[in-house]
């Protein structure tokens, strides 16, 4: 059975994104090994045993630079889950993340979308139990 492993965003600067996912988002450090004097291979998650991870590349094109935070041309291209809606948006909203909009309640659950330190979109969801 295959499953996704790693998504790779473009980023400004290692520490930097490190810095936003880990702190703003609580996701984990999963690595960070140095593979040259200017390449490093980062990851990062919000869960480091189960789900897909970010490996968080820094951009070394112009075109990789204008990438960055439009990977997806504008729509939301990430879907964060949680199981704690109101606790992990109040630590989100406390480290100046961007919400686009007011909390919702849809058929599914609760969601709002917000934009990462780069401007990538995503949706924040805790679904609705059954």
């Amino acid at each position: 059975m295959s499953h996704l492993g790693m998504i790779t965003v473009v980023v400004d600067d290692y520490d930097s994104a490190i810095d936003y996912y880990t702190n703003a988002l609580g996701f984990t450090l999963v690595e960070d090994t140095k593979m040259s004097e200017t390449k490093r291979w980062v990851v990062v998650a919000p869960d480091a045993n189960q789900g897909a991870a970010l490996l968080l590349a820094q951009a070394t094109s112009p075109e990789q630079n204008a990438a960055i935070g439009n990977q997806s041309g504008g729509r939301v291209m990430f879907f964060l889950y949680t199981d704690d809606f109101d606790g992990d948006y109040a630590h989100m909203a406390k480290h100046n993340v961007v919400f686009a909009e007011a909390p919702r309640l849809e058929d599914f659950g609760k969601v709002v979308v917000f934009a990462d330190k780069y401007g990538n979109k995503w949706d924040f969801i805790e679904r609705k139990s059954s």
